[in-house]
């Protein structure tokens, strides 16, 4: 059974970064995508952005394209979030998952971590 779990969240001024981790508790393969969603009070869980496993190739939503990273460390499966130039906006539970295929849609991602919280104060 999957286990995902998320760290490194915390809170920052705005302006900041923070640097997000999520553990893998199984061996990823090259066809799996990592993403990751954010949810704030009251909102629906939007995508930030994920990454094919398999060739590192990333995508970003385009509110936080430019200040969010995301890598991976297959030796460790591990996936990562650097998340610099933070905004208020940008405050959130963020959640890591796991797909099969590419999607921006949080349906398609089968397996969740627990979420790690943002805060960003201004």
């Amino acid at each position: 059974q999957w286990q995902l779990v998320e760290s490194g969240g915390g809170l920052v001024q705005a302006g900041g970064s923070l640097r997000l981790s999520c553990a893998a508790s199984q061996r990823l393969y090259s066809s799996h995508i990592m993403g990751w969603f954010r949810q704030a009070p009251g909102k629906e869980r939007d995508f930030v952005g994920a990454i094919r496993w398999g060739t590192g190739t990333t995508y970003y939503a385009d509110s936080v394209k430019g200040r969010f990273t995301i890598s991976r460390d297959k030796a460790d499966n591990m996936v990562y979030l650097q998340m610099n130039s933070l905004k208020p906006e940008d405050a959130a539970l963020y959640y890591c998952a796991r797909a099969t295929s590419y999607s921006t849609s949080a349906v398609s991602y089968s397996d969740w971590g627990q979420g790690t919280q943002v805060t960003v104060s201004s």
